[in-house]
């Protein structure tokens, strides 16, 4: 198996981390410890969790910590959501960060099924 790092879901999920952070920075203060750092977890856990799966010895092992990412992924798409509508991030960012993990989601269901 190729390494994690080369799998097309690990690097769109990295890049969209970058994409959190950089969103994520215009927040209002008063999210300083609130939504900033629970989207931030949310969207590193995704490949995270990839990279700490791909390390495991076993195949179910590694298909458990998929399972773990795709959770995240239902965190950040409500997280974003509710960014959008406090009017922390515009609606055209939502739709392409919603759009981009949804894709995310069904690739973490595409390779959990290759991993059974």
């Amino acid at each position: 198996m190729e390494s994690v790092e080369e799998l097309e879901v690990f690097k769109l999920a990295h890049k969209l981390v970058l994409e959190v952070y950089e969103q994520t920075r215009g927040f209002p203060a008063e999210e300083r410890y609130g939504l900033v750092p629970q989207m931030r977890r949310a969207a590193f856990s995704i490949p995270m969790n990839l990279a700490e799966g791909a390390g495991r010895l076993g195949r179910k092992e590694y298909c458990h910590f998929v399972g773990i990412a795709r959770g995240s992924v239902g965190e950040i798409r409500y997280q974003l959501m509710l960014a959008r509508d406090l009017g922390y991030i515009p609606e055209n960012i939502y739709e392409s960060l919603r759009s981009q993990f949804d894709a995310v989601a069904r690739m973490l269901m595409g390779l959990a099924k290759a991993l059974r």
